[in-house]
């Protein structure tokens, strides 16, 4: 798995992007997807974000995450013949990531590590556009954070 992280804001420590990288390994890895896999991770200012939300979803203010889907995380190694399957990107908002560990009161890397996994999810195809779905991502949030040791 090849894993883009680029911190814009340049807030992040060598250990919190260590363990980004390693979250969504283990992501990956238990939601059992193709390890030929290659996605970005990019850290923003709340001012970036606005932009692409405004420009991708018609929502103009920040938000704390964003996915771009690209390509099926699923599809076997024979179909790319070698070459890795770029799955898409996650915009995160440090801004927001801030703001909400103060509000929901845990961690910032608490808070961090959810925002990568709510937006790895995305790209392995899970929404929470109805309340069955909504449960199910939610429900693998938790868990994935729960064995990962970043549980509430």
């Amino acid at each position: 798995m090849q894993i883009d992280l680029t911190d814009q804001t340049k807030t992040l420590s060598l250990e919190q992007r260590d363990l980004i990288q390693e979250l969504v390994i283990f992501a990956g890895k238990r939601e059992q997807i193709n390890f030929n896999v290659e996605l970005s991770i990019t850290i923003v200012h709340n001012e970036d974000i606005q932009v692409l939300n405004a420009q991708y979803r018609n929502k103009d203010e920040p938000t704390d995450v964003l996915s771009f889907q690209l390509d099926n995380p699923y599809r076997g190694t024979e179909e790319t013949m070698g070459m890795p399957i770029m799955i898409g990107d996650i915009i995160i908002s440090i801004d927001k990531a801030i703001d909400q560990a103060k509000r929901y009161n845990h961690s910032f890397d608490r808070e961090i590590a959810f925002l990568t996994v709510h937006g790895f999810l995305h790209l392995l195809g899970y929404t929470h556009d109805n309340k069955e779905e909504e449960q199910v991502m939610f429900q693998k949030q938790e868990s994935i954070l729960e064995e990962f040791s970043l549980g509430r």
